[in-house]
């Protein structure tokens, strides 16, 4: 095998491992960044449930991206009273994972 034919085979491999384990990784990322504390999948706790917020938000294409900035920066009133406190320390990339994760809960 040629070198370049190495070189693509790594690429794919890599790419699908990191594909899979942002897939899998969000319940578990969810509990990692303390989620579970005010969240649930089926019933409302101190927040909603995720499949409250999926429901809420489907066919929504701008839902992804202001619910990305509302796990890092908080938020209040979309759900009452209680606000959502900041995330600074959940990345990016993790409120990206989270958020796709959250609203395939339908």
């Amino acid at each position: 095998m040629g070198n370049r034919m190495k070189m693509h085979s790594s690429a794919v491999i890599v790419l699908a491992l990191l594909v899979s384990q942002t897939a899998l990784a969000s319940p578990e990322l969810a509990r990692s960044r303390n989620c579970v504390a005010c969240h649930h999948m089926e019933r409302k706790m101190i927040g909603p449930s995720y499949k409250a917020i999926a429901e809420r938000y489907a066919g929504d294409e701008a839902a992804a991206k202001a619910l990305i900035e509302k796990v890092i920066k908080g938020g209040a009133g979309n759900w009452g009273p209680t606000p959502m406190p900041a995330q600074p320390t959940v990345t990016p990339a993790e409120a990206e994972a989270l958020v796709k994760w959250i609203l395939a809960q339908q």
